[in-house]
């Protein structure tokens, strides 16, 4: 019943009437997603956009345009076409950026936020071979040995990033920042044991974890997440309170058609409640989204001012 329910909305999506761009889309759709293949935006996209493309009726072609935490590939949807056929799938650096860089496009006015698609706790993750296995023998490690860590990042001003210096703060650390083209390249320095500490998204870290190639030592979330019960929180370890989380969500140019928006954020909407996607999500530790525009501008809104704060409060500046 739930499935017919789903694709009977699909097809009602379908067939929303949209003024003078009644035939969109009539060709593939292209998806920027600003960070390296194989990290965990470009897990969750993969994942999303081919029910996206069924429920529009049309493919979903990713293009990865990686570099400067996001930026760079945010900066070539701003430029596009506002025809609906350029989206951005970016992720928590979208709303850490403005803090932290003199950006070629304005964040809050030349995007359009379409829907929240997933939102997932952190890992905090070293080496498989070091000698801590809880965040207080890390951080015991980290006092007596200043100057000894650095951590990665999957770029500056991405949640992997912020969630160090979240660390960073409240731990009253000065953990050295390493930051790379995302969380592919991050991920293997790590497990060479050329970093020390990165946090990752559940999505991307899972398998290597599982793998035996890194060390999961506590979540960033409030609670332990389904697919890590034996992993304890960071906020269990002697940092109450400690709460970050990356998300994904899709963005149009400023300008695009309002009917295009809306219906673009009820094909995302679809997809993420689509059972296998959705069980997809949930079993990478992913909470599904699928939010109106409107709640999703309330969202980024929220984040921007949540990373402005913690910019200011750390100090935080990007080479």
């Amino acid at each position: 019943m739930k499935r017919q329910f789903l694709r009977s909305i699909a097809a009602l999506v379908a067939c929303v009437p949209l003024c003078g761009w009644a035939a969109w889309p009539e060709k593939p759709i292209r998806m920027v997603v600003p960070y390296a293949a194989g990290g965990g935006a470009d897990i969750t996209a993969r994942i999303v956009a081919q029910e996206m493309g069924a429920v529009l009726g049309q493919p979903i072609v990713i293009d990865y345009k990686s570099g400067a935490g996001g930026v760079i590939g945010a900066d070539t949807v701003a430029k596009s076409a506002a025809d609906g056929y350029t989206v951005l799938y970016d992720a928590s650096a979208f709303s850490v950026n403005p803090s932290l860089r003199k950006l070629p496009f304005d964040a809050a006015k030349d995007f359009i936020p379409v829907s929240l698609v997933a939102t997932a706790p952190q890992i905090l993750l070293v080496p498989a071979a070091t000698p801590y296995k809880t965040v207080p023998e890390l951080l015991d490690f980290a006092r007596k040995n200043p100057g000894a860590l650095s951590f990665a990042s999957a770029g500056g001003g991405t949640g992997s990033h912020l969630a160090a210096e979240a660390l960073n703060q409240q731990a009253k650390l000065n953990l050295m920042h390493v930051p790379y083209k995302g969380g592919a390249p991050a991920i293997t320095d790590l497990m060479g044991e050329r970093v020390a500490i990165y946090f990752g998204n559940v999505a991307f870290s899972l398998s290597y974890i599982k793998g035996g190639k890194v060390r999961a030592l506590g979540v960033t979330s409030l609670k332990r997440v389904a697919s890590l019960p034996d992993t304890p929180t960071l906020a269990e370890q002697g940092l109450p309170g400690f709460n970050t989380a990356e998300w994904n969500g899709v963005f149009l140019p400023k300008g695009t058609p309002p009917d295009i928006v809306q219906r673009l954020g009820k094909a995302v909407q679809v997809a993420v409640n689509e059972p296998k996607v959705k069980e997809k999500l949930m079993q990478l530790g992913l909470e599904p989204g699928g939010t109106t525009p409107e709640q999703f501008s309330k969202f980024v809104q929220d984040e921007m001012s949540r990373a402005e704060a913690l910019v200011k409060a750390r100090n935080i500046k990007i080479d």
